[in-house]
């Protein structure tokens, strides 16, 4: 599964998971192609495209 980070570039459009360090998702979001990852709120956080 690819991970990416807020400041990353979308790679496609698609949702993409908040997933904690703990692993547990606590969000997501919609990006289209292009788009730049947003912060996320907690420090330490990636997304992953569902």
């Amino acid at each position: 599964m690819m991970q990416l980070n807020s400041g990353d570039t979308a790679p496609k459009s698609a949702n993409y998971k908040v997933v904690s360090p703990e692993g547990q998702v606590i969000g997501n979001v919609y990006m289209k192609e292009g788009e730049t990852l947003p912060p996320t709120q907690i420090s330490g956080c990636h997304y992953e495209m569902e």
